[in-house]
């Protein structure tokens, strides 16, 4: 058997429900696609059989290695799967996320060009009203590419006007390595940290990232309203970790959130009808934006109700992620 040329390394955590579907849907995508591919699943302390899961929906078809860890967190779980790996490439999958068939294919012919750094294309489930707001909320933060998506390419100097994130993403192995290698957070628990962000702000720094709707996938989202909440609420801390630095444009909002969050939170605490006066304008200042962008109905209307619960998620994830800093400041 030839070694492989790209190793797709595989993250999960209590994912069983969902990994064999992502697995069938690589190997449909490798079929034809002119790699020559392993599977490296990183079970980072399931308790639901996600390993099981994977050896049953692999069997045999694609060289499996399963790396066992204790529950470290998403960042530990991808550096140790590329240290097991031992493609040239490295394809950073995540378990809700099912690539399209025709994307290696696409992969594999910009490769042999020298493009061989790439972000997918997400498109995101929408069967629910969350999943519809997960999509908007990727296509309105960047609306240069998602209004026209297109095969082009980012560096440091447009990094933050393009879709971006390590969900699904090919690079060189030895590239990757570096990158995390080099990764620092102002976090005392890494497992809380913005894992994508400084990762691909030090590849841009090195090379351009691709993104085309050639390699395209899907993602899964969390729809149940309570793990809709923990994942805003996770999302906003993972931000400040990410986004509190001048580097990034999302840099300014971030340093008037907490003055201004603080001051709304006072002054509810006075006048409580205050918060659903607060909820229902933060509802109709989304969908205005919405309407102006040129969404459906539909859609506005998921920014109107969802809006201000993902915004109350996202806030209390944001006041998690100063306190976070404040302990790594603290540390010795």
């Amino acid at each position: 058997m030839p070694a492989p040329s790209l190793s797709v390394v595989v993250p999960v955590r209590d994912e069983a429900g969902h990994l064999p579907q992502t697995i069938d849907a690589l190997l449909t995508s490798l079929d034809g696609s002119g790699f020559a591919a392993e599977l490296v699943v990183v079970d980072d302390g399931s308790t639901d059989g996600s390993a099981d899961a994977a050896r049953l929906t692999a069997d045999g078809r694609v060289p499996l290695q399963v790396v066992r860890r204790e529950g470290e967190g998403r960042f530990t779980a991808r550096r140790a799967g590329l240290e097991a790996a031992q493609g040239e490439l490295a394809l950073l999958l995540d378990a809700r996320v099912q690539l399209e068939p025709g994307a290696l294919r696409f992969l594999h012919a910009r490769v042999a060009e020298g493009e061989r750094v790439w972000n997918a294309h997400v498109h995101v489930d929408d069967d629910s009203a969350f999943g519809v707001f997960w999509a908007l909320l990727a296509e309105l933060a960047w609306r240069d590419y998602f209004d026209a998506p297109r095969t082009t390419s980012f560096g440091l100097e447009d990094f933050d006007r393009f879709p971006k994130g390590t969900t699904c993403f090919l690079a060189p192995r030895e590239l990757l390595l570096t990158a995390f290698a080099t990764f620092s957070t102002h976090y005392r628990d890494v497992r809380l940290a913005n894992d994508d962000t400084p990762i691909l702000r030090t590849v841009a720094a090195r090379t351009r990232i691709g993104i085309s709707p050639g390699f395209a996938c899907r993602y899964a989202p969390r729809t149940t309203p309570g793990r809709f909440l923990r994942h805003a609420f996770h999302r906003g801390t993972v931000f400040v970790d990410g986004h509190g630095t001048p580097e990034s444009r999302f840099f300014p909002g971030v340093v008037a959130f907490f003055p201004l969050s603080a001051a709304l939170a006072a002054a509810t605490l006075r006048r409580p009808v205050l918060a659903p006066a607060a909820a229902a304008a933060c509802g109709l200042v989304a969908a205005a934006y919405g309407v102006k962008a040129g969404r459906s109905r539909r859609e506005v209307a998921v920014l109107a109700g969802v809006t201000p619960v993902y915004a109350l998620g996202h806030a209390l994830g944001m006041w998690r992620g100063a306190f976070e800093l404040l302990r790594g400041s603290a540390a010795p």
